[in-house]
């Protein structure tokens, strides 16, 4: 059985790669009159990566809704402060919209929070996670999948950062810039792919199992 992906990478294989990170341009949409023409700009393209992100709390019983929402295209990454510009309809009208398809990652969680905002009606999205396995792909973790399809690393340091400070530091930016990039190239990638057969998947899952029975 000839897969081009590994299916699984470890932790240590992950930190020996180049780190890569989105390079082209961010807009941060914190005023409700840069709405508009990031959402023009965006209806203009039939695919899109995107993703959020949440301050984190580290006390028990606190918890903040959705900070920032970043939609990305190959060169432009739009990153909606939601805590300073609320959930704009036409941000809403944007993910429900049938005619784009957004690419995110583990999104039943990101609808989840999302909704604490706002009431969504998400449309056309596609979860890279539902859709690795097609490619023989057993890792969930964004930036484990990265680093088999690309063998480079995207960094995950500003993960919990405090992602409603005024003003939102350089690193922050990029880092939320690329997990929304990371996505859309991972599923571009994927679909220049051959997807493996259901058996295939099997053996594979099955080999993958057994592999982990012996290592323990």
């Amino acid at each position: 059985m000839m897969m081009k992906f590994n299916p699984k990478i470890t932790k240590e294989e992950v930190n020996q790669l180049e780190t890569v990170e989105f390079s082209g341009e961010i807009v941060l949409v914190d005023e409700v009159s840069k709405i508009k023409s990031a959402i023009d700009f965006l209806k203009a393209h039939n695919l899109v990566g995107i993703d959020t992100e949440t301050r984190p709390s580290f006390t028990r019983g606190t918890n903040y809704k959705v900070s920032l929402m970043q939609i990305s295209t190959n060169d432009i990454c739009f990153l909606f402060r939601l805590n300073k510009i609320g959930f704009p309809p036409e941000l809403l009208d944007f993910l429900s919209n049938t005619e784009i398809k957004k690419i995110g990652l583990s999104l039943r969680d990101d609808f989840y929070s999302l909704n604490k905002r706002k009431k969504i009606n998400p449309n056309n999205f596609i979860d890279i996670q539902s859709i690795v396995k097609d490619y023989g792909i057993l890792e969930l973790s964004l930036q484990k999948i990265f680093a088999i399809v690309f063998e480079k690393k995207i960094s995950k340091a500003q993960r919990l950062s405090n992602w409603e400070f005024d003003n939102l530091s350089e690193s922050q930016k990029r880092y939320a810039a690329t997990d929304a990039w990371a996505c859309l190239k991972i599923y571009q990638e994927l679909s220049n792919e051959k997807k493996i057969t259901k058996k295939e998947l099997h053996e594979l899952i099955l080999t993958s199992t057994q592999s982990i029975s012996l290592a323990e």
